[in-house]
């Protein structure tokens, strides 16, 4: 599929930067099994990356910020969906109800209520992943595995958001190794709230970045989000 109104080196993006882009896209989603979604990571990307990745077969765009999010989803609109896969504080919560089609990391029943108001002020019902700490660490966002159930319940209640599974993050790590006791733990989370909240449906396991997706997917992720394995290294600032 090629986007309307986008030449040959789109806007201006050097040929060969597009192609490799286009490969690596090929290349992973060849080698993702069956029942395994890509998310393009699009932390610090042009909408050019972003243009030739769903260009080359990239369906959900991930991005971590609201206001990043503005001109990539102005310009490529519904040939993507779009999640919101970074820390959202609450006074974003009206945007990111505007601008994405799921938030994968809500955290607290603070913000699943906030954004609960908003969905309703557009009259929507909006899917969700629940954030999990499985790293256990105090300066990151999500909750802790041992609390997951207690907030899960709480905020499967609300009526315009649809808990959908959960999602992780993991320490940074050098062995993506490192990171599979908290895939692990994680996967049994899913599991175990599958069984115990009969009314909530889990689907997606959100889990591995470009350096874990593989630990991530024999832990039973059923969702990766790839950045620099699509994109390349982000350039400095």
């Amino acid at each position: 599929m090629r986007l309307a109104g986008w030449g040959p080196t789109i806007c201006g993006m050097p040929s060969d930067n597009r192609s490799a882009i286009h490969e690596n896209v090929r290349r992973i989603l060849a080698e993702l099994p069956d029942g395994v979604a890509l998310v393009a990571a699009a932390k610090g990307r042009s909408v050019e990356e972003i243009v030739a990745a769903v260009d080359a077969g990239v369906r959900i765009v991930g991005q971590n910020y609201v206001q990043e999010a503005e001109a990539a989803v102005e310009a490529i609109g519904k040939a993507a969906e779009w999640h919101l896969i970074g820390h959202l504080q609450r006074n974003k919560a009206k945007d990111a109800v505007r601008l994405f089609d799921m938030v994968e990391s809500v955290d607290s029943l603070r913000l699943a209520r906030r954004l609960d108001r908003e969905c309703a002020e557009l009259d929507r019902k909006m899917p969700i992943l629940i954030e999990i700490n499985s790293g256990r660490e105090p300066q990151k966002s999500g909750v802790l595995p041992e609390e997951a159930l207690e907030l899960v319940a709480a905020v499967a209640r609300l009526e315009r958001l649809d808990v959908r599974g959960l999602m992780t993050m993991g320490p940074f790590v050098e062995d993506p190794e490192e990171l599979r006791p908290g895939f692990r733990e994680t996967r049994a989370l899913f599991e175990k709230l599958a069984v115990e909240l009969r009314d909530v449906r889990m689907e997606i396991l959100s889990m591995g970045m470009s350096d874990s997706y593989r630990v991530a997917i024999e832990e039973g992720a059923t969702m990766v989000r790839i950045g620099t394995a699509l994109f390349g290294p982000r350039p400095r600032v």
